[in-house]
């Protein structure tokens, strides 16, 4: 882990560098003033060989000199908090660059098992303590070590057998510290995830607000939120108990030395034990702030640590999830006819077993054919199987003969077009929503998309045309305004084989028409696989395959299906018409 944190420094190694070394000057200032301090107090105040006026101009002179270095070391600071930062900012950009790359280059079956919001929370909270480590652990590491070692040094050449007696006290605080840190890490992984749990009940309940206010059901969401968010006080009141357990035992230590420093001092200065007298107690004195201001950063230095290692950790679980399992060599034909056949495909969901069981069927390439059946029966997850959205568990899909695992995924879903019953469309502008059919569609192509689509006349309606903003997926638009965007989008995109998920069942019929002509025209000439939930719209398919617990039970044309006493397909469709008559 340590070797991979590392890596994120490399393109910033100069400013790395730069800030080593302007540490390192931070802590180099540091011990001015005692040094100054003991020269005064102990070569020239007390110095009967200096003359009066002579001592004012030495003492001016070194405070001056003083200030000039003090200014040095803001100068140093400034660079150190702000360049610092900026490099801690760019590590973080870029830990979330990675990490929304390998977002990417997940199956579907991660997003089926992680919720938005924790992912969100991995996103940001996680790295904005990953930034803050990168930036403040090595300054602090270096800054305070340097300075410790420093003062150290300097307070031996004071009276060593002080010095040692301090030192001794040294070890008590680390132990202490490598007792409590345990409980730390611990702690703040909870909290974590308590925070991830927060993000994803607040994500979940304003993606639907409008639901929320029409079932008025603003207490159980409330309600539901009070329980993450319990869950986290609870967290986060554990971690604050460890860390106070921890920093008050440390400070504790750090109090033994204001004890050590007055009672040991004192003895000495007062039995007068070799050169160590009231100049030589001021300066250690001073000395000895230098030397416990940095081990007290260091102590509370490990706070951070511990949330910016969690940080890195969790981060490190998305980059170790195994990607999309692609062809090492795939094949990427240059044209597609859009025959496609199922051998034998068996398919479960980690968490449903028996999703597909020995399905078996070929679609010629321009043919049209509707998958119908009760739902859960299998359907949309045979339409998930073909752009390879998931792995089959067993058997073969075969698109011209080639299976699509040996398919290159830029090529095979470059050649494939869905349309859903639920259409997710981005927060931005029409533009920009049917162009993600094909960015680099010109000006005429996206018009004719749209008129294609029965929804040019809409956009040219709007105040802004194609510039005009829907808001968060499609807020702005009704469904079928929505529905027509995205068919758009699939014309500009012109795939030989089309996907239609139940893409009208949830439109009013007036709608449905406009998009059925839509659709009448999208499917011209293309491998079309249609889901159907309203029977009477797939009368013109060359075969209807009836999908019932994981299984094809029939297959044949409308006609011949309806023909076939108490068949699966007639009692859906008698029962349907009855409803439609009722």
């Amino acid at each position: 882990m340590f070797k991979r944190f590392i890596s994120y420094y490399k393109p910033y190694k100069k400013l790395f560098i730069l800030d080593m070394i302007a540490s390192f000057l931070i802590s180099l200032i540091g011990m001015g003033y005692p040094i100054l301090t003991r020269t005064i107090l102990n070569d020239i105040v007390p110095s009967e060989e200096i003359t009066q006026d002579d001592k004012i101009k030495f003492i001016i002179i070194i405070g001056v000199s003083l200030l000039v270095i003090y200014i040095i070391r803001m100068l140093l600071r400034f660079f150190v908090q702000y360049k610092g930062h900026v490099m801690g900012v760019r590590m973080q950009s870029d830990m979330r660059r990675d990490m929304f790359k390998k977002l990417q280059q997940l199956p579907f079956s991660y997003y089926d098992e992680n919720e938005t919001g924790k992912i969100m929370s991995r996103m940001t909270n996680d790295l904005q303590d990953v930034s803050e480590l990168a930036h403040h652990g090595p300054e602090n590491l270096f800054i305070s070590g340097m300075s410790l070692i420093a003062s150290f040094v300097y307070l031996l050449t004071i009276e060593w057998r002080f010095a040692l007696v301090l030192l001794a006290s040294v070890p008590i605080m680390v132990l202490v510290s490598v007792f409590t840190r345990k409980q730390m890490r611990k702690a703040f992984t909870e909290t974590r995830k308590s925070i991830a749990m927060i993000n994803a009940s607040t994500e979940s309940s304003i993606s639907g607000i409008r639901v929320t206010k029409a079932f008025n059901n603003t207490d159980k969401e409330l309600e539901k939120f009070e329980k993450s968010n319990k869950s986290y006080v609870n967290a986060r009141s554990v971690a604050y108990k460890a860390m106070g357990q921890f920093q008050s035992s440390t400070m504790f230590i750090t109090d033994l030395f204001n004890v050590i420093l007055l009672s040991v001092g004192g003895l000495l200065v007062t039995l007068g034990t070799g050169d160590f007298n009231v100049t030589s107690y001021v300066t250690f004195v001073v000395t000895v702030g230098l030397f416990i201001n940095p081990l007290t950063t260091l102590i509370n230095f490990v706070e951070q640590y511990q949330n910016g290692v969690t940080g890195f950790k969790r981060f490190l679980e998305i980059m170790d999830e195994p990607i999309e399992e692609e062809d090492p060599n795939p094949i990427e034909p240059k044209n597609f006819i859009g025959q496609i056949e199922f051998k034998n495909v068996y398919f479960d969901y980690d968490s449903t077993k028996g999703v597909l069981n020995d399905v078996s069927f070929k679609i010629n390439g321009g043919e049209k054919v509707a998958f119908v059946g009760p739902s859960g029966g299998g359907k949309t997850t045979i339409c998930h199987l073909i752009p390879n959205f998931y792995k089959v568990t067993k058997g073969q899909i075969l698109i011209d003969g080639i299976d699509i695992n040996k398919l290159s995924f830029r090529s095979l879903r470059k050649n494939i077009g869905i349309v859903q019953q639920d259409v997710f469309l981005f927060n931005g502008t029409i533009r920009e929503n049917i162009m993600y059919g094909r960015l680099d569609a010109t000006e005429e192509e996206l018009i004719d998309a749209a008129k294609k689509a029965n929804i040019y006349d809409f956009i040219l309606s709007l105040p802004n045309g194609f510039d005009t903003e829907i808001g968060e997926r499609g807020v702005r638009l009704s469904g079928g305004q929505k529905q027509r965007i995205s068919i758009a989008r699939v014309f500009l995109k012109n795939p030989p084989i089309l996907i239609l998920d139940e893409a009208t069942s949830a439109l009013d019929n007036t709608t449905e028409l406009l998009i059925q002509d839509a659709l009448k025209e999208l499917t011209y000439g293309r491998t079309t696989l249609v889901v159907a939930h309203r029977l009477s719209t797939i009368k013109n398919a060359s075969i209807i395959y009836v999908v019932e617990n994981g299984k094809i039970v029939e297959e044949g044309t409308h006609d011949q299906l309806l023909n076939i006493e108490n068949g699966k397909f007639k009692n859906l469709y008698e029962s349907q018409f009855k409803k439609t008559v009722i």
